[in-house]
């Protein structure tokens, strides 16, 4: 190879590191520290921290370049009732106005409250002979409206055959998950639409503009998303499978990358989350950088793109399957969380496995570390998968599992450091893998 040959490879290396420095420099200047919350106020909006800005009067989507800078806070105009004709509609607030709320209330809400009148009810004089009478009146309030015949042959004793502990006992909350009676009509249907809703493995080689690199520090923040806002586990999930099945028929520039997981990242919340973070917030967290008319607009080219198959099988539910039919302990349970999770930074080679099958690699790994077994027959007669079969998604989990330490992203590693998680992380991986 000539000089000249040389150089300019080593420039087009040195530019596609600039390339992803400031990518990732950029994703990680995103995510703002917030006040701290804690680990029982899961799934609510968290509250604005004391160095966040107000977003101020909405008014338009437009701010000013005094609205923009973080460093100052807008008092909060307070609210004013005005009492309207009824089913009359909210006023758009104005740059003079402070916001002003309507509710709808019939004519003379706000006026003065008739007095109840009671009327005197006449009392029948008390029998001398008789140490309660009720009244009249009363008496025919409390006559039932018709006569209840019980036939003879109904036994309304307290010798019934019938369970009173079902009544009396405590309800515990109950798991969509655990029904015995279609457990395996439910696997078989979430085995079949993760095929429908399987991404394309070898998509990436058709972008122009991105890279592997580039979509792990997407997912890598996406991680600390789902952390700062305490979103459910199969939020993430759900978000990295609508990524990649959009980066599967649309080329995306790397300036759009993170305009696609934020969108992404506001339907799987819209989807499983109770209280979703508001679009506002996701516009908050990638610091200005796409307005929420960019967001929205995103998010509608994605659901197009998605067909609005929107409710995809993870490795979340799978797993819960699996520990639902072969229970394990918490450590094995919460570290096959975790190498389930390592799955989704890396593309490659994952995307070529079914969400089934590095479930089943994630349970077979995280069992064997724990506590030395591997994959139980139980789980192979309900699966179809053999421990054979499942051999080279657990090898390429394995190397995942070593490298961890050593790889560019580590939000899913500082995230399963805590005692919520068990400090999973923090379990050395085995060197060699003894599997029967």
């Amino acid at each position: 190879m000539s000089g000249a040959n040389r150089g300019h490879g080593s420039a087009a290396n040195v530019s596609e590191h600039h390339n992803q420095e400031n990518m990732l420099s950029r994703l990680r200047g995103s995510l703002k520290p917030r006040a701290a919350v804690s680990e029982n106020q899961e799934n609510l909006p968290p509250k604005p921290a004391a160095n966040r800005t107000v977003l101020g009067a909405l008014q338009n989507h437009q701010r000013s370049k005094a609205q923009n800078q973080r460093g100052t806070k807008q008092a909060s105009q307070p609210l004013s009732c005005k009492n309207e004709e009824f089913g009359k509609s909210y006023e758009k607030p104005s740059a003079k106005q402070p916001f002003q709320i309507h509710v709808d209330e019939p004519d003379g809400t706000c006026s003065k409250k008739p007095q109840l009148v009671v009327e005197p009810v006449r009392v029948e004089p008390i029998a001398e002979d008789s140490p309660l009478t009720i009244s009249n009146t009363v008496a025919r309030l409390r006559q039932p409206l018709a006569t209840i015949d019980i036939p003879s042959a109904m036994d309304v004793s307290f010798d019934s055959p019938m369970d009173m502990s079902v009544v009396e006992g405590e309800e515990k909350p109950l798991n969509v998950n655990e029904v015995p009676e279609y457990a395996a009509e439910i696997h078989t249907y979430l085995r079949e639409m993760e095929v429908k809703t399987r991404p394309k493995a070898g998509y990436m080689k058709k972008q122009p503009d991105i890279t592997n690199s580039m979509r792990a520090i997407l997912v890598d923040w996406l991680v600390e998303v789902g952390e700062e806002y305490k979103l459910q586990n199969e939020t993430l999930y759900l978000a990295v499978n609508y990524i990649d099945r959009f980066l599967s028929s649309m080329s995306v520039l790397r300036g759009k990358l993170q305009l696609v997981g934020t969108a992404a990242m506001l339907l799987a919340s819209k989807f499983e989350e109770i209280y979703p973070p508001e679009v506002a917030e996701f516009v908050y967290i990638t610091d200005d950088t796409y307005t929420k008319k960019q967001v929205l607009r995103m998010e509608h080219l994605v659901l197009k793109v998605l067909s609005f198959d929107l409710a995809a099988p993870t490795i979340v539910q799978f797993l819960t399957h699996y520990f639902l039919h072969q229970p394990v302990g918490k450590q094995v349970e919460n570290l096959a969380m975790y190498l389930g999770e390592l799955s989704l930074v890396d593309s490659d080679p994952f995307l070529k496995y079914l969400p089934s099958e590095t479930a089943a690699a994630a349970y077979v790994l995280a069992n064997n570390t724990v506590t030395g077994g591997s994959w139980p027959k139980s789980l192979t007669d309900m699966t179809g998968y053999s421990l054979e079969g499942l051999m080279p998604c657990v090898k390429d989990l394995h190397r995942t599992y070593l490298s961890a330490t050593q790889h560019a992203q580590q939000s899913v590693r500082e995230k399963y450091k805590g005692s919520k998680y068990h400090e999973v992380s923090c379990i050395e991986a085995p060197a060699t893998l003894l599997l029967n």
